[in-house]
C-alpha cells in the first residue's frame, strides 16, 4: 500500500536527474575512464574494469548506442583495435549524472 505524501520530508533534488544507463557500475566507470583518456581502446577497457569479454562488450554497445561513445575500429600490426571516447553528448550526460548524484549525496549528510 502507498503511504501518503508528507509535506515535511522533503524532495530528492537530483533523483529524477539520474541518468539510469549510467545508474550500472561498469557502465559509469566506463565514462568515467574515458572523461580523463582521450581514447582507450577495448582491450584497455577491460583490463582495467576485470570485466570478461562479453559483459565488456554489451556495456560498450549500449553506451555507444545512446551516443554516449564513439567507436573507431582500425588496425595495430594487422590485428583489429577499437578504440572507444567519450561523445561531446555523453561527456554532458556524465557530467549532469555526477552532478545530481553529489546533490543526493549532499542531502544524506
Amino acid at each position: 500500500m502507498r503511504q501518503p505524501s508528507n509535506p515535511e520530508v522533503p524532495a530528492l533534488d537530483g533523483l529524477a536527474l539520474l541518468n539510469g544507463l549510467l545508474e550500472h557500475r561498469v557502465r559509469l566507470a566506463i565514462c568515467v575512464l574515458l572523461s580523463k583518456h582521450d581514447a582507450m581502446s577495448f582491450t584497455r577497457l577491460r583490463e582495467t574494469l576485470g570485466a570478461t569479454d562479453g559483459s565488456l562488450g554489451a556495456h560498450l554497445r549500449k553506451l555507444e548506442d545512446s551516443g554516449h561513445l564513439e567507436a573507431e575500429r582500425t588496425y595495430l600490426k594487422r590485428r583489429p583495435v577499437t578504440w572507444y571516447r567519450l561523445s561531446a553528448d555523453g561527456r554532458l550526460k556524465l557530467k549532469q549524472h555526477l552532478e545530481a548524484l553529489t546533490r543526493l549525496i549532499n542531502q544524506a549528510g
